[in-house]
């Protein structure tokens, strides 16, 4: 749950959880993250597929990106349902459905025989991937010691570029035989791990089952990874901490759901949340992830080279993810942000100058791969971590909901859009509005996004307020 101690942040051991508790806790924080690995295996495993699968069904152009963004379109209403349906079911019960809707959609979209029936699958699989991104960041919160809260909030984003370069391993591995079925069913075998891991390995939220009332269980839950004082004193903070996030709640009528985002305590987390979810997209990344076999092919390579070397993205996605992993309860959320919205920028820009000046192929690639480091290093996983942390317990499954439907509308925005903006203002001048935009990310940041590193909801909700200017949004 949020927040298992107050000290500083720490290196070595928690406090107030045994060693034993702390690993059971990162086990099952892996296990949640599959929710991740999914996200990112069914949103990259498209950009392989689809080299194939235009030719058997003979899509044109906007049949080609509407595969890709009709799972974003289903990932915008499963992230605003789930929220409020996590809040009612639990964390734990949500997780499971969505392991069983993400095996519905494979089958749906293997067995595909034509164009609408691959839409069908694709829609069902974005309605678990936007229930999985929603949900999966506040569970993660929920159940880590905030000394590390950071580092097992960012195993979601590990997980999301760890399924990205499975699928695109996977595409490679299928591309001989041009198989695009046996590609995007290889998603079943982590959706089952979602339904098991659900249904025999991981608890209960504690902050659910104490929004629940169900304290002793709440209690008995922290206890296992701690001990009986520490349950006691935790838990005591727990009911503190909610009843500040709505102090003029009687105590269990706290305001929760999507009538707390609307209040004026909230507001300012909303609106941090709302931007960043907004700019992680507008910033360009899902027109490399999506479509990075077909930028590729744009400077002359093949088809099957441009899948060998959008490993190479995949790769670099993974290992600058791990770097952010490290940092981000050192060095801070904020720092990571800037210098990635900063690396965005320059890297963006020279991809786009890397087209209109006609350069070789191999530095379209090189900026490419440095663009997706500078992304993974900071405002990819940052964003995850940042919206399980902003919102008071009352509003977390809700919050994370929201931002998490703007991001994925962002993300079908451009997605859908790329390739038409492409043939009608080029792929230089494109990406050249992607870094125009990262730079306004950059600014906002700077301005309103506070620090949130080992720090309980109390004093983040005083940062913001005060980069807010106190009321003066709310009113």
């Amino acid at each position: 749950m949020q927040g298992y101690s107050s000290a500083p942040i720490a290196q070595g051991p928690v406090e107030g959880v045994s060693p034993a508790g702390l690993r059971r806790i990162r086990f099952h924080a892996v296990l949640i993250a599959v929710g991740g690995f999914l996200f990112g295996f069914d949103t990259g495993v498209i950009s392989g597929a689809l080299l194939f699968i235009k030719d058997d069904f003979d899509l044109d152009s906007f049949q080609q990106g509407s595969v890709v963004s009709v799972l974003v379109l289903g990932a915008m209403a499963g992230a605003l349902g789930s929220g409020r349906l996590a809040d009612r079911i639990g964390r734990r019960r949500i997780f499971c459905l969505e392991g069983a809707v993400f095996l519905v959609g494979t089958v749906v979209a293997v067995l595909s025989t034509g164009y609408w029936t691959l839409i069908a699958g694709r829609l069902v699989l974005g309605l678990a991937v936007g229930a999985a991104s929603a949900t999966v960041p506040p569970y993660l919160a929920e159940i880590s010691p905030k000394e590390v809260r950071g580092r097992l909030l960012t195993l979601n984003q590990l997980m999301i570029t760890l399924g990205i370069l499975v699928a695109y391993l996977v595409n490679l591995a299928f591309s001989g035989g041009g198989t695009w079925r046996a590609m995007i069913g290889v998603g079943a075998v982590p959706a089952l791990v979602m339904v098991a891991s659900a249904l025999w390995a991981l608890p209960e939220s504690p902050e659910w089952l104490l929004a629940h009332g169900r304290r002793a269980e709440a209690r008995s839950l922290v206890a296992s990874v701690s001990d009986e004082a520490t349950a006691d004193r935790l838990i005591e903070r727990r009911e503190r901490d909610r009843a500040a996030s709505d102090p003029g709640a009687p105590p269990g009528e706290e305001t929760a759901g999507w009538r707390a985002l609307r209040t004026r305590r909230v507001r300012p987390a909303l609106v941090v949340g709302l931007a960043l979810a907004a700019g992680q997209q507008f910033g360009g990344i899902n027109t490399i992830i999506y479509y990075a076999p077909t930028i590729i092919e744009r400077t002359g390579l093949t088809a099957s080279n441009a899948i060998v070397y959008s490993i190479a993205i995949g790769v670099i996605n993974l290992v600058m993810t791990l770097v952010a992993i490290r940092l981000i309860d050192r060095s801070g959320r904020r720092d990571l942000l800037l210098w990635s919205f900063a690396a965005m920028v320059v890297t963006m820009g020279l991809l786009g100058l890397a087209f209109v000046a006609g350069w070789a192929p191999v530095l379209a690639l090189l900026f490419m791969v440095l663009y997706i480091a500078g992304y993974a290093g900071g405002v990819g996983p940052v964003f995850w971590t940042l919206i399980g942390e902003i919102f008071p317990p009352s509003a977390s499954a809700t919050g994370a909901s929201a931002c998490t439907a703007v991001n994925w509308a962002s993300n079908f925005t451009v997605s859908l859009v790329f390739l038409p903006a492409v043939g009608l203002i080029g792929e230089g001048e494109t990406f050249w509005v992607f870094a125009a935009i990262s730079m306004l990310g950059l600014l906002f940041t700077a301005r309103f996004v506070p620090e949130t590193k080992a720090r309980g909801f109390a004093e983040v909700d005083r940062d913001l307020q005060s980069r807010f200017g106190g009321r003066r949004l709310a009113d």
